[in-house]
């Protein structure tokens, strides 16, 4: 049996390339942010080399005369590191020796920075001289995956600081990106934070510093600086309600927590400025913090989180793990120290993110505990605290939406107030707060609310349902039933209810007639048909609205006795319209053609009016 041969993979570099741009890099502009790390790798491995070098430098000549050069007074390389570092895809261990220690520190690790280049150029050159004592060295590499190398003479290693010179030529296509003003943005958007000098000439043969030091580092306390509000200002588009500082010492991770001054909408996601020993790493960067932080907007450095591939966001792991949970701490801490000695700002910062903390105590034990005191709910007696709630009633009633809130909150006794759990978060709140403060909830149902209204007196029962029949058949093309029972307030004559189930066929019907002759016009009413075949047999289920008259009502009792049918019956439907506004019901448009007609009838037999007279005129 022959011996298999073994032979290495062929790589295709242009495969390779079209990789990086389509695959790993978000954009073709991370070429610069490729050259920036690597000029930064060089600068620190020549200080690790040799403690005296000169401060690190990196210039940048934007491709305004033909081609762009990037210049660093790094460590350089050898004409056997040119070829292992430069010519070798994937390959890393041998970049360790080179800079002359383990990875931790560096910001490039994959061995795919320099193709980077090939994005935007076809051909790379790179002329360097190493702080080593060895002849300088010229690469010039070609999209086509070619490469020939040469070492330089005497005299043009002379010529040629120590350090490594990159000149691009760029392609038609993307010169711009290679140009004054993209490439001084370009530099300035990655490397503003580095902690080398970076410079971009000028036009006019000047040049600009890039670099300056980083605002968000070094906060500390609980009041932020005038710069450092106005470095938020400039990142959120609006001034901060307040700096949150940042320290992980485990990661070596450090920054700053922007408090929005606005509430996110529904579905945000965070979106954190993060730098990779001060290299930006993205501006919208998510999962660094947990996920129910979206009132704040982190701009952080870390030196000990493992980027990934395209170097734009973090691995998960034990590290980003422990960085989340520790961040998330520093911001419930701040809350709660805001609560406590800050209370001017805490109540703004309530005031505007009050759902977002909601969402927080859900899951969070210890951190609802501490901060639903100063919660508020929607209640039938008025804004209040759940702090208010837990101390002035040992027990507490909650709707499961705001329709059937709005239909008991006029009649729900002031000794039982009940909490409109509508809204985001809040059933889910009230549900929770037995085991968090030990305050009973329960949720109430707008049948449940109508049991316990008064009911009619036992001398006036007769009248009552003789009230009752003629009022339903009054309402009769409406599906209304009509009930009476008596409430405070008095001043209130009738209450509309809606059992769930039947405002949820109401709003399919309302749905069905806007996309009448469509597609989901007649998947609606199909759905619609199928839920009303099975409810048909619980004639419980199947009643409409009901029109809840208050006995205790000077009108309500004048209309027991009132034997003008015309009269009774316009007065009743206006009622019932009344009481749908009442709740904040939408009308619909058979609702509002009652409202109409009615008022137009009582607006006739008020001037003794009557259709026959009309009609002669």
């Amino acid at each position: 049996m022959a011996t298999p041969s073994i032979q290495p993979f062929q790589v295709d570099l242009r495969g390779v390339v079209d990789l990086l741009s389509r695959h790993i890099y978000s954009s073709p502009q991370v070429y610069l942010r490729e050259l920036l790390q690597n000029g930064r790798d060089a600068i620190r491995a020549r200080r690790e080399l040799d403690p005296s070098a000169p401060e690190g430098a990196i210039d940048i000549v934007p491709a305004d005369d033909g081609e762009l050069l990037f210049r660093d007074n790094g460590v350089g390389l050898t004409a056997d590191e040119a070829a292992e570092l430069l010519s070798t895809v994937g390959r890393s261990s041998k970049r360790d020796d080179v800079l002359q220690e383990r990875r931790e520190g560096y910001l490039g690790q994959f061995g795919i920075g320099l193709l980077s280049c090939f994005m935007v150029s076809d051909t790379i050159t790179v002329r360097s001289r190493s702080a080593k004592n060895a002849p300088a060295i010229e690469w010039i590499g070609d999209a086509t995956g070619e490469f020939r190398i040469r070492e330089l003479g005497p005299d043009e290693t002379a010529a040629l600081a120590v350090g490594t010179e990159i000149a691009l030529r760029p392609r038609p296509d993307d010169r711009s990106l290679l140009a004054g003003e993209m490439t001084r943005r370009l530099a300035d958007r990655f490397g503003r934070y580095l902690p080398v000098v970076v410079r971009v000439r000028q036009a006019d043969g000047s040049w600009e510093r890039i670099t300056r030091e980083p605002e968000f580092l070094g906060v500390t306390g609980d009041e932020p600086s005038e710069e450092l509000l106005a470095y938020g200002t400039e990142l959120l588009g609006s001034r901060p309600l307040d700096a949150i500082p940042l320290t992980v010492p485990g990661t070596q991770t450090e920054g700053v927590a922007f408090v929005l001054p606005f509430a996110p909408p529904p579905g945000a996601r965070q979106a954190n400025t993060v730098y990779l020993g001060r290299m930006l790493v993205g501006e919208h960067v998510p999962d660094l913090l947990p996920d129910w932080a979206v009132f704040v907007r982190a701009v952080v450095d870390t030196q000990g989180l493992t980027p990934t591939a395209s170097r734009e966001s973090f691995t998960e792991g034990p590290a980003l793990e422990h960085t989340r949970d520790q961040l998330g701490a520093a911001v419930r801490s701040w809350i709660l120290r805001q609560a406590t000695n800050r209370p001017w700002v805490f109540e703004r910062f309530l005031a505007v993110h009050h759902l977002a903390l909601k969402g927080v105590a859900l899951h969070d034990d210890e951190f609802a505990r501490a901060i639903l005191p100063w919660l508020t709910v929607e209640t039938s007696i008025g804004s209040l605290t759940i702090g208010d709630l837990a101390r002035q009633y040992e027990r507490v009633r909650f709707t499961e939406t705001v329709d059937e809130f709005r239909q008991v909150a006029a009649v729900a006794s002031a000794d039982q107030p009940v909490v409109n759990g509508g809204y985001v978060h809040e059933a889910a709140m009230m549900r929770r707060l037995p085991h968090l403060i030990g305050l009973e909830t329960s949720r109430v149902t707008v049948g449940e609310v109508l049991d316990d209204l008064s009911p009619v007196p036992l001398d006036d029962r007769a009248r009552a349902q003789g009230l009752e029949r003629r009022a339903t058949d009054a309402l009769a093309d409406t599906g209304c039933e009509v009930t009476t029972r008596g409430y405070a307030p008095a001043e209130l004559p009738a209450l509309s209810v809606v059992d769930p189930d039947v405002q949820r066929r109401i709003d399919r019907e309302t749905a069905q007639k806007a996309a009448e002759g469509g597609l989901w016009g007649d998947v609606i009413g199909d759905v619609g048909e199928l839920i009303e075949a099975r409810r048909s047999t619980d004639r419980q289920a199947a009643r409409a609205v009901q029109l809840c008259l208050n006995w205790r009502n000077p009108l309500v009792q004048r209309l027991a006795d009132l034997r003008d049918d015309l009269v009774f019956d316009r007065t009743l439907r206006l009622l019932y319209v009344q009481a749908l506004l009442a709740s904040q019901r939408p009308l619909t448009a058979a609702d509002r053609t009652i409202l109409t007609s009615s008022l137009a009838d009582m607006v006739s037999l008020s001037v003794g009016i009557d259709d026959t007279e009309e009609g002669t005129r």
